[in-house]
């Protein structure tokens, strides 16, 4: 059974009102309708973990689902562990718009921020 924390509460994982509307957005396509954003740390990427993000109508007993206006975000614990006290943000510039993940725990990360070290 996963728990539902509340993600401007939340100790662990802040999503912020930006990320939480383009969640939402995408959430509220047909195609995704019914679904959690599911993001997840594995092994790889050129610092040696990368973030995953795929989409998910299901949660495991080890799943913590994160909810913000509308969002539903979904993180696994050994992730969640990985992520203490990260910022999940939706950014927009020149050069394009993606979710970036602001993580406190990552000594250091690649030019793309999508792996990390630790």
């Amino acid at each position: 059974m996963s728990d539902t924390m509340t993600a401007e509460h939340n100790e662990q994982v802040e999503i912020t009102p930006s990320a939480a509307a383009r969640i939402a957005f995408i959430l509220g396509q047909d195609e995704h309708r019914g679904m959690m954003l599911r993001i997840s740390v594995s092994g790889g990427g050129c610092s040696g973990f990368q973030y995953g993000f795929t989409f998910d109508d299901t949660t495991g007993e080890t799943d913590r689902v994160l909810e913000r206006d509308g969002a539903k975000v979904v993180i696994d614990d050994v992730s969640l562990e990985m992520m203490k006290g990260a910022k999940i943000d939706y950014v927009e510039d020149m050069i394009g718009a993606a979710f970036q993940i602001k993580n406190p725990v990552a000594k250091s990360s690649c030019g793309c921020g999508n792996s990390f070290s630790v």
